[in-house]
Parts: structure tokens; C-alpha cells; sequence
């Protein structure tokens, strides 16, 4: 279980001297030609650095509007995507998307905070880590006040969103689908967990599959769960057969991923959000 937590923190400290990117404004730009704000949420009593990517045939002057995207861990994860997603739309393999990437100052206070904001509830002694469970302050800034000032801020339809998440953030997207399934909202329809952490707290997430099924819930929920074929067969792989089984059963849902053989752990991230993005919007 540490495990995937330390090895993240060994490549977040590498990457931290080549990757810390600064923070130049306080507000989100009020232009399309503006790429990153820095934004305080009341709810963490925190800030957070926010990167948007817009569509190649964004224009000011017109009234098109496009899906959003959100992306955790963006300190790590957006310089990638960021890049690969305009390739795809290039090559016509994705559509226009607004990717907004939700990071931190820099990449070592992601490695510190993501563990404060992704989870839920606090930590269990068996879980082997020190963490408050801040997921649901977390998942409100997201709600009440980072989607809001995309919507506000750029032309974005406010169907057909996705949340995607690695790791913790995994558990965090599929956290934020139980919230939301509970409270029977929508901000998201799509979400793509990549080797999401469902050992926390005792498999906590376990109760997706009753909240999922129970009637009066938002219909149209579209899951991409994924986990590499080389990770640990006990803690990470079965659990996520497990649930992907489970989950296809229901056939409302729209269940995609699967096992990812020769890849590990850091592997799963990129490549499970091309192919939950393709599966999604293509």
C-alpha cells in the first residue's frame, strides 16, 4: 500500500528541480489567451494552481462552447496530457476539450497535499499513513468554486465533464462519484480512475456498487477503471477486477479499462486518460 505512495514521492522529488513551475496571477484570466491562475478555495483554506489547455480553434469571436476536462495531480500529470491531448485533436482522435489541470505551487507540495485533500474518510491505523480525510472539503472546492470559475471564465458546456485521477486521485474521482451518486448530482459524467487506491480505509469505496444501483440516481455515469498488470496482484489488481466486474453487471452504468499488462504502477496514468478520453468522447 506505501508502496505506491513512496514511489510516487521519489519521482515527485526528481522532477521537483526541473518542474516547479511559479504562479504569476491571483485571479482566473479573463481571456482565452491566458493558461494558468492561482485560485484560493474557502472550503481548503488553501490555494491552488490551476492550467488550462483550450481547443486549437478556440476563438474569442465566436460562441462555440467545449467539454471540460479536470485533471488532479496536475503538477505531475498535466505537461503530458496537456501535450498529448493536442496531438489527438490534431490528428482527430480526440474532439476540442478545455483541460483544466488542478495542481499546487509546485510539484513537492503536491507530494506533500494530495494525500490531505484526495481521501476520505481519515485514515485507519492499517492503512499505514497519517491523513485527515479532507476529500469532501476538497471535492467542494471543485464543485462550488473551481467549476464555477471555468464556467465563467471560458465557453464550456457544463454536460459532459470528466474527472480524472491516478492513484490517490484515482480514489479521489471515485470518491467524488459516490458524493455525487449519494447527493444525486451531476457535475461529472465521466471518470477515469487510474490505479485508484481502493485498499484505503478498508475498501471504503466498496459502497459504490449498492449507491450506484439504488433507484433515483443520475443516470448516464460513464467509469474508466483501470490498474497496470505488474502492480501488486493483491492490493491493487484484484481489488480492481473485482470492482470493474461488479460494475459492469450494472447495466445502466458505461464501464470501460481493464488490466494493462508490463505496466506499473506510475505507468497507468497517461495512457488510461487517452483511452478514457477516446472512450468518452470519440
Amino acid at each position: 500500500m506505501i508502496a505506491q505512495l513512496t514511489k510516487l514521492s521519489g519521482v515527485c522529488s526528481l522532477l521537483f528541480f526541473i518542474g516547479c513551475q511559479s504562479n504569476t496571477t491571483n485571479k482566473a484570466a479573463s481571456t482565452a489567451k491566458h493558461d494558468s491562475f492561482v485560485i484560493f478555495s474557502p472550503e481548503v483554506k488553501d490555494s491552488f494552481s490551476i492550467q488550462t489547455q483550450l481547443p486549437v480553434d478556440y476563438k474569442d469571436n465566436t460562441t462555440k462552447r467545449y467539454p471540460v476536462v479536470v485533471l488532479l495531480d496536475a503538477n505531475f500529470h498535466f505537461p503530458m496530457l496537456a501535450a498529448s491531448v493536442r496531438q489527438y485533436e490534431k490528428a482527430g482522435l480526440l474532439p476540442p476539450l478545455i483541460l483544466v489541470g488542478v495542481g499546487y505551487r509546485s510539484l513537492n507540495d503536491m507530494d506533500s497535499l494530495r494525500t490531505r485533500d484526495y481521501l476520505y474518510p481519515a485514515a485507519l491505523p492499517s492503512d499505514e499513513l497519517t491523513t485527515t480525510g479532507g476529500g469532501k472539503q476538497f471535492r467542494h472546492f471543485i464543485i462550488s468554486t473551481l467549476l464555477p470559475t471555468i464556467d465563467s471564465t471560458f465557453r464550456t458546456t457544463k454536460q459532459n465533464r470528466s474527472l480524472l485521477g491516478h492513484s490517490f486521485g484515482g480514489y479521489f474521482t471515485l470518491y467524488s462519484l459516490l458524493a455525487q451518486t449519494t447527493a444525486r448530482t451531476g457535475a461529472f459524467k465521466n471518470f477515469i480512475a487510474a490505479s485508484p487506491s481502493l485498499w484505503y480505509h478498508d475498501f471504503y469505496l466498496n459502497q459504490l456498487l449498492a449507491k450506484l444501483a439504488s433507484p433515483g440516481r443520475i443516470d448516464s455515469t460513464r467509469i474508466f477503471i483501470s490498474v497496470g498488470g505488474a502492480e501488486d496482484s493483491v492490493w491493487s489488481i484484484k481489488p480492481v477486477n473485482d470492482l470493474t466486474k461488479k460494475l459492469k453487471a450494472n447495466n445502466v452504468l458505461v464501464v470501460k479499462g481493464g488490466v494493462y499488462n508490463q505496466l506499473e504502477h506510475m505507468d497507468t496514468g497517461q495512457l488510461s486518460f487517452l483511452k478514457g478520453l477516446q472512450a468518452f468522447y470519440r
